[in-house]
């Protein structure tokens, strides 16, 4: 170990990395959750690469080996890059390979044989390794160590599924006779021991002393003007985040500073980027070529080359999605604009950090969208630097989660009943559903898959749900890139406007039976945003509370959604050009909701007229939605919501907010126990507002399929207040629920 951390030009390991390596050798799992740039890669390569290298032979004569999973492919190909440094003048006892879904056929066989270091990610091990695990058998039988690095991003869906996926590979690797210690890393973290626990299910001691030094780091709140436009119901409309970005972006250009804007959305990244260059080109045009975008849905080769261009230096600024978050060692930034609050307080940080990585000082610059929770963020600094990151939301019991891994399970070895406690409590329910469902049969002790088809491909693990949508150009053919079949709705239906590397199309045709969006180059001087119309139906009522004579509710249930029509903005300012119907089909989801109820009394109390009442709802519905993401590990993208004045299950009026993946995500069962505290946020975001009747700062939502109408401000604060009046001093105990 020793003789790893000094290659690695570093004589005294920091504390946190020496504890790591200390746990790690005595076979212990641990997490290391520290913050950005604290050294968290040597905490786990030190001992990883130290019993590499120890010339231990495993019984079949290979070799100890060591698996890396990281969330992206970006950071596992920046981890090779790492591990090759450090091995480098150590001698050629480690070989660290890349296996993905970039990586060509002819080499895949290479790295099953003599790779003893495979970094992939948890995609490639449910869909490739585990299910041809016989082909792995040398390599899993000599399994040490398995790294999952920036484990706080296995939340929600995707983090449940990984959660499984690992417990399969626990399980066959004990078929081959090995027992792998779990290595995490993570950001700063709330509980991060408890959340590493959840995820592995094996025991993990949380290391959490950052002991690393830390240059100083600006950090700006930036709201963008007001402008003389109007948008829907003679709202005031604000600069749009996306030009301000591109804007500031521009500026730290021309002056040398090397910048990295995280983007919220793929349209919106390229759009930032496309920006710049325009505004670079009338400046300097040397300067266009030296900024550029970086999302997923790009071609494995396009992908490489703007990594190697960043590393490089060749590029000055890079537009990019949350996929450059993620630990790639982009050594030498100097600022980092965050383009709208990143839906957690862990990512903001992480993203933050990606500036100063050399230990110098650095800027980091929060841009707010026109949105209830920046714009409350903006005005209540407090909510971001003096409260604690969040908590890791995942359910891996989730029946829509659990049914399929045990699919998988029993295809990779037959599963027996001891096999069902590695799953969790609900194994043995979701067993008896799937025998009832014919998908798998008992024989003797154990039960067997029954199809033909591979049990892999039952799920996607990142709730992406069906294969991508490929994005082809009309005229030659050419693939340009693909799109995830839960976005196509959204994000390729016809009219919709796609950018891809800086260029524009326009979709002319959407085929959803065989997942193709054809596009024609195009350059219309407006972006598109879809919206949809929703309708709920209460499954079941898991628990509810009185507030008063209101009630608040968690439960399951039945949500039907349609993508119905678009809105075409302008570029800058974001100013409504005009909305066209589509005719695409609605989709059902079945999932887990928060809701509250209040009475008559109640709204005669809060003064709220009949007539006002719908408007009331839908813009506490509205608001709500905005602000939970301060409260649960998710993205107002994440989740939906319904109010209807009269709801057929409650006969009262009902506003809902749901989980936008099947089975639910934890975010709604996080609502309910917070109530309190989020809707009176909610509440303090709506009157603190500065507009008059509502805005897309408070109340206005972009994806609104009703027009955003009708929605009323000041009845909304009145029936808030009237709500929280009758709120419990505690918030629900969470094992009440569920």
């Amino acid at each position: 170990m020793i003789d790893a951390i000094r290659a690695a030009g570093i004589e005294r390991p920091w504390a946190h990395q020496a504890l790591t390596a200390e746990h790690a050798l005595r076979g212990e799992s641990a997490v290391v959750a520290t913050g950005t740039a604290s050294g968290k890669s040597l905490a786990y390569l030190a001992p990883v690469l130290s019993t590499l290298l120890d010339g231990s032979e495993a019984p079949n004569g290979r070799g100890t080996t060591a698996l890396y999973l990281a969330p992206t492919k970006a950071l596992a190909a920046d981890q090779r890059r790492a591990v090759r440094r450090l091995a480098g003048p150590l001698g050629k006892g480690v070989r660290p390979a890349v296996y993905d879904g970039d990586t060509p056929v002819e080499e895949r066989e290479w790295v099953r044989q003599y790779a003893n270091y495979v970094l992939t990610n948890p995609d490639m091990l449910h869909r490739s390794i585990l299910p041809a695990h016989p082909r792995w058998a040398s390599f899993l039988r000599a399994l040490r160590y398995v790294v999952v690095d920036e484990c706080h991003t296995y939340r929600g869906v995707f983090g449940s599924h990984v959660a499984q996926v690992l417990r399969r590979l626990r399980r066959i690797c004990a078929r081959y006779g090995s027992d792998p210690v779990f290595l995490l890393a993570s950001a700063t973290a709330s509980e991060p021991a408890t959340a590493a626990a959840r995820l592995t299910g094996v025991p993990v001691t949380g290391i959490t002393e950052d002991a690393s030094p830390r240059g100083e780091l600006v950090f700006a709140l930036w709201e963008p003007p007001l402008t003389e436009l109007h948008g829907e119901r003679g709202a005031p409309v604000r600069r749009t985040a996306t030009a301000e970005t591109a804007e500031l972006l521009t500026d730290l250009a021309v002056q040398g500073v090397r910048t990295v804007a995280f983007v919220r959305s793929r349209r919106g990244a390229e759009l930032v980027a496309l920006i710049a260059q325009e505004r670079l080109a009338a400046i300097d045009r040397s300067l266009p070529s030296r900024v550029a975008a970086y999302r997923g849905g790009y071609l494995p080769e396009e992908r490489r080359a703007l990594e190697r261009a960043l590393h490089t230096g060749e590029l000055l600024g890079l537009s990019a999605t949350s996929a450059l978050e993620l630990g790639v060692d982009v050594a030498g930034l100097d600022a980092v604009l965050l383009s709208g609050y990143p839906g957690t307080r862990a990512s903001l940080w992480q993203q933050a950090g990606r500036a100063g990585r050399t230990g110098r000082g650095a800027l980091a610059v929060l841009i707010a969208r026109d949105d209830p929770l920046d714009t409350y963020l903006v005005h209540h600094p407090e909510a971001l630097f003096q409260r604690p990151v969040e908590s890791t939301v995942l359910d891996p019991d989730n029946p829509y989660v659990l049914a399929p891994h045990l699919c998988a399970a029993a295809e990779e070895l037959p599963l027996t009943e001891a096999d069902l406690s590695l799953f969790g409590p609900e194994a043995h329910g979701v067993i008896t559903q799937l025998e009832a469902r014919k998908l798998l049969r008992r024989r003797a002790a154990a039960w067997h898959w029954t199809r033909r088809e591979r049990a892999a491909d039952l799920t996607d693990i990142r709730g992406e749900g069906g294969r991508p949508v490929q994005v082809v150009e009309a005229a030659t053919g050419r693939l340009l890139g693909t799109v995830d079949a839960s976005a196509a709705h959204t994000t390729v239906h016809e009219g919709a406007v796609h950018l891809h590397q800086g260029r524009t199309y326009l979709v002319n045709h959407l085929d959803l039976e065989e997942s193709v969006a054809l596009v024609e180059p195009a350059d219309p001087p407006y972006s598109t945003t879809a919206r949809d119309t929703t309708a709920i139906s209460i499954l079941e009522v898991t628990t509810e509370i009185p507030w008063g004579a209101a009630r608040l509710c968690f439960g399951s249930v039945e949500v039907t959604n349609q993508v119905v029509s678009f809105l075409r903005r302008k570029l800058i300012t974001g100013e409504v050009l005009g909305e066209s119907k589509l005719d695409l089909p609605p989709r059902t989801l079945r999932t887990r909701a928060v809701w509250w109820t209040v009475t008559e009394d109640q709204l005669d109390d809060a003064r709220i007229a009949p007539e006002a009442l719908g408007g009331a709802l839908h813009a506490a519905e509205h608001a709500s939605i905005g602000m939970l993401p301060l409260f649960a590990t998710c993205d107002r993208w994440d989740i939906g919501g319904v109010s209807v004045p009269l709801h057929p299950d409650t006969l009262l009026p009902t506003v809902f907010v749901y989980d936008g993946h099947p089975g639910g995500a934890g975010f709604a069962e996080r609502a309910f126990h917070t109530a309190g505290r989020w809707l009176t946020a909610t509440r303090e975001a709506i009157a603190a507002c500065e507009c008059e009747s509502g805005c897309p700062s408070c109340i206005q939502s972009p994806k609104c399929g009703n027009g955003n109408d009708p929605l009323d401000k000041r009845a909304a604060m009145r029936l808030l207040t009237r709500l929280l009046a009758g709120a419990p001093a505690a918030e629900p105990d969470e094992e009440t629920a569920g």
